[in-house]
């Protein structure tokens, strides 16, 4: 009828660190000067792109010193 299993020992978990693969990955290619050139280039840019956002949107984030004043009409100085 059914069956009984006999326990699975776990022996060969432990011992399976041991055993690694002798196929090493092939060694990492080194950036050429060009390519290291071009990601300067490119992070500056952005960089730069970001102080210029940055400076260019300072002034219209900053208060108007003329909207705190009331504003005066021709009305009120009786002209």
């Amino acid at each position: 009828m059914f069956r009984r299993r006999e326990p699975v020992p776990f022996a060969f978990v432990a011992e399976a660190d041991r055993y690694r693969s002798n196929v090493a990955p092939p060694p990492r290619e080194r950036a050429s000067a060009g390519q290291i050139a071009g990601r300067w280039l490119l992070g500056l840019t952005i960089v730069a792109g970001l102080v210029g956002s940055l400076v260019l949107g300072m002034p219209a984030l900053s208060q108007d010193q003329s909207s705190t004043q009331p504003e005066q009409s021709q009305a009120d100085s009786g002209h």
